[in-house]
């Protein structure tokens, strides 16, 4: 079967390797295969392969290419078991399915756990995302405490997880935050611009996926929530990664806490699509003389960009010149409904 495959040559092989299963992109249906000195890698995503630092790390001669490799003999997965191909996502040792039918998320709940893939549990979703802070209802249908709220004494909740992506750990609580794992090929995109000693704001931070690898890069890092739960667990991450010295985390609305850091922000994340303009004066209040602004949206696709765009130069001109770098189409959010990202350079 032809599959993307990372070639690269076989002495730099497990350097090649480990990053990419920190990164969660390697595709453990198919074997890992040598031929000719050098060693194929199947990958699930080459675009998001093509974002990480692989030629730094296996010291060059990377490059991605599509080959014929068997398929893993040992590895069950849950469409075997089926007869068909699920839908779910994966979150550390979690499964999430998104199934109205209780009978259906049942059946692959249970092909989940009997498969080879590493899982405790499979939860089920049971709300929409509510609120302000973007949390929603789970069912846990396997694994844990099945059938019941997570809880268990001593024991962490079942919705409880550590996710792993692009080398950093992250610790969360599905029930109590929001976290999308869909995004990892985004932030590790924005992650990738950022430079030693950089001062860099998330105004809506959850438990870091954009913080963390900044300050991993060697920036400074301020991450704001209003939900405190994420920044607890946004300070239980810092430590995972040994980043706390650079990073504070404060449990509070950001408009709140703008002004305490006027003109500070060298760099401002602001992913919070369905309402980031209602904050984007304190955006303009945050940002230094020169600040990259990564400005998330949703909008419909006859005009993905110029309703943000608009917003930011209304919040930011004349006291800034407004220059936007990059006009991105992140994911497709619902029909005709685009999740886009404007990198925007503020210069005063």
């Amino acid at each position: 079967m032809d599959v993307p495959c990372v070639r690269v040559p076989r002495e730099r092989g497990e350097t090649a390797r480990r990053a990419l299963a920190d990164a969660d992109l390697i595709a453990d249906e198919f074997e890992i295969t040598v031929d000719d000195g050098a060693l194929y890698i199947p990958v699930t995503d080459p675009d998001a392969v093509s974002a990480l630092d692989l030629e730094e790390a296996a010291d060059g001669d990377v490059e991605i290419v599509t080959r014929e490799v068997d398929e893993r003999e040992t590895q069950t997965t849950p469409a075997d078991l089926l007869g068909f191909d699920p839908s779910y996502e994966r979150l550390g040792d979690v499964v999430l399915l998104d199934e109205d039918d209780g009978e259906r998320a049942l059946e692959i709940a249970e092909a989940v756990v009997d498969s080879d893939l590493p899982v405790e549990t499979v939860l089920n979703k049971a709300s929409k995302v509510k609120g302000e802070t973007r949390i929603r209802d789970w069912e846990v249908v396997a694994g844990g405490d099945e059938g019941g709220d997570g809880s268990g004494g001593d024991q962490p909740p079942a919705t409880e997880t550590v996710h792993r992506e692009y080398g950093c750990e992250f610790c969360l609580d599905l029930a109590e935050v929001y976290f999308s794992p869909r995004l990892a090929t985004e932030r590790h995109r924005v992650a990738r611009q950022v430079e030693a000693g950089e001062r860099a704001f998330d105004m809506f931070a959850g438990v870091g996926p954009f913080v963390i690898p900044f300050a991993r890069r060697g920036a400074e890092c301020v991450g704001v929530d209003v939900n405190e739960r994420a920044i607890e667990y946004l300070r239980e991450n810092a430590r995972r990664n040994g980043v706390e010295g650079r990073v504070t985390a404060i449990a509070a609305d950001v408009r709140e806490v703008a002004p305490k850091y006027e003109g500070w922000a060298d760099r401002i994340v602001m992913n919070l699509p369905h309402s980031a303009d209602e904050f984007l004066e304190s955006a303009a209040t945050l940002a230094g003389d020169d600040c990259v602004v990564h400005y998330y949206d949703i909008q419909h696709e006859d005009d993905p960009f110029g309703p943000g765009e608009r917003a930011i130069r209304a919040a930011a001109e004349p006291e800034y010149d407004v220059t936007v770098e990059t006009r991105r189409r992140v994911r497709s959010y619902a029909p005709h409904e685009l999740n886009v990202c404007l990198d925007v350079r503020l210069e005063r």
